[in-house]
């Protein structure tokens, strides 16, 4: 099963079909960014702290990593970054370029994996923002190795991703606050029986694996960053009155450590 190929396809469909995570900023917020005034969500809905972030985002070269969809890019234009977005979906991507195009915004774009960054230079970033979409790749070292690789030092990796305790009940069920222990961890959609992958994510929504804090949490340290910063967040969804759903950290990459060379290339 080629993952990349069909959550690519499966992301540009939820563009047509006006997924929340698919719809961009409206000029107001953008206006509002301009004079300063903005926040940016990593998780479900609680905003990222602004001291997580440079007191001034003027002249900070930004990558926003499996970030489509014209939500959190268009701001830190607004408000004076350089900004990168990579994203698997092209429709996604497409969102991005039409705020730009109508907001005057300097604002580049690129399709690919967040799991390889080689079109990038090492320390071409001083900040990586990674909201929850790590989720729909198998294996998540990869992405904190090229993070890692493409940050400057002291440069700043924030990350959301889903805590891997939700995947334990069944999927469906739980949206009806029906919590039956199915599966083991870590989650991996693709070892699911074909009734129960159809069950869960029919042919629309993108498969999606969870990962270990080990991984999560760990393998951003093992990448050479230090956390210095962590909240959770809760969703809507009846599995978010007993326990978070989600976890965001703020990781800085250390000065003065020599980072190994990835297999990303260095061009």
């Amino acid at each position: 099963m080629d993952i990349r190929e069909l959550n690519r396809r499966r992301w540009d469909l939820a563009v047509e079909k006006g997924n929340r995570y698919t719809v961009p900023v409206g000029p107001e917020i953008v206006a509002a960014a301009r004079q300063g005034q903005w926040s940016v969500v990593l998780t479900e809905s609680k905003p990222v702290p602004r001291d997580w972030f440079p007191a001034s985002l003027g002249g900070l070269d930004i990558l926003c990593l499996a970030s489509g969809g014209g939500q959190q890019g268009p701001i830190f234009a607004a408000a004076g970054a350089t900004v990168t977005v990579l994203d698997l979906s092209p429709k996604q991507l497409a969102q991005d370029h039409a705020v730009a195009e109508k907001e005057g915004l300097e604002l580049g774009t690129v399709e690919g994996d967040m799991r390889d960054l080689s079109m990038f230079a090492k320390f071409s970033f001083d900040l990586v923002f990674h909201p929850v979409s790590n989720l729909f790749v198998p294996e998540v070292d990869p992405v904190w190795q090229e993070c890692a690789r493409v940050l400057r030092p002291g440069g700043t990796l924030l990350a959301g991703f889903m805590n891997p305790d939700v995947y334990i009940f069944d999927y469906e069920k739980a949206d009806r606050a029906e919590f039956e222990v199915r599966h083991k961890l870590p989650f991996d959609s693709t070892e699911l029986d074909e009734e129960d992958r159809n069950r869960y994510f029919g042919e629309t929504l993108p498969l999606e694996f969870s990962h270990t804090l080990v991984e999560l949490i760990g393998g951003q340290i093992a990448a050479g960053f230090a956390i210095t910063g962590f909240y959770d967040d809760f969703t809507d969804y009846p599995i978010g009155e007993y326990l978070p759903t989600y976890f965001a950290t703020r990781a800085v990459k250390a000065k003065g450590l020599h980072y190994p060379e990835f297999p990303a290339t260095d061009e």
